[in-house]
């Protein structure tokens, strides 16, 4: 039988009501040491063992391919499918990384335990009335109801252009990115770079390990390309607190 996932807890020491004054002046923050060490690297080592598909879009689709599908593909058809996606990253809304629905596994009931035991016990955390309880103090939003999540990984090459998440019908609140690099540096890429209207950037975060990224719904943000240089893998999971 797979070992099940253990119950994680908040790191002690985390006062969500006075983090909550510069969430309100902001409307982001990026709160480091979110567990015990020892929890956190054990879903980094989750991380790397999740099995990933590939997900993009291209030509105005999204897509997720199997990684065995997309290695199997023709060379020519693998370049044109490339260029389709540069192409549409100079322009509009675009992206291409690893990803694994977490939620949609976990809402179909189908944990696997083993080795992603600590993904699934993220996702039993985040939906814990003890973390929204601790999004609601900090944000001062009592309706933050539930929360859904995926794994995520960038690898050189990677990128997810400007959007604000705010999709109809999603009931989007705020986004939440969960990072898991043990070292990384901003020379790398992968930052979650904030836009201002002008077009400048006014902020930018780091892929700090063990750290949440919280941040209001809409905002426009997007993950800068991953260097072709970078040492490391991006890992992180991701996703939103919703209402009903």
């Amino acid at each position: 039988m797979a070992k099940a996932a253990v119950p994680l807890k908040l790191a002690r020491g985390l006062d969500p009501a006075k983090l909550r004054p510069a969430f309100e002046r902001f409307g982001r923050l990026h709160l480091p040491g979110l567990f015990a060490p020892r929890e956190a690297q054990a879903i980094h080592a989750a991380l790397v063992a999740a099995p990933y598909h590939r997900s993009l879009t291209a030509s105005g689709k999204s897509y997720d391919i199997a990684l065995d599908t997309l290695a199997a593909m023709p060379p020519e058809r693998r370049a044109e499918l490339e260029a389709a996606i540069l192409e549409g990253g100079r322009t509009g809304f675009q992206y291409q990384f690893d990803a694994w629905r977490l939620s949609d596994l976990m809402e179909a009931g189908q944990r696997t335990g083993g080795a992603l035991a600590p993904l699934e016990a993220v996702y039993d955390l985040i939906n814990s009335e003890a973390f929204l309880a601790f999004i609601r103090t900090l944000t001062g939003d009592p309706r933050c109801a539930y929360a859904d999540a995926q794994a995520t990984r960038y690898r050189p090459g990677d990128f997810l252009t400007a959007h604000d998440d705010d999709v109809a019908g999603k009931k989007r609140l705020y986004a939440m990115v969960l990072n898991f690099t043990p070292v990384w540096r901003p020379d790398w890429g992968g930052l979650l770079a904030f836009h201002d209207a002008d077009g400048h950037v006014s902020e930018a975060y780091t892929p700090t390990f063990n750290a949440l990224n919280l941040f209001r719904v809409p905002q426009q943000h997007a993950v800068t390309q991953v260097a072709s240089f970078a040492g490391a893998e991006r890992l992180s999971i991701t996703g939103w607190i919703r209402e009903r």
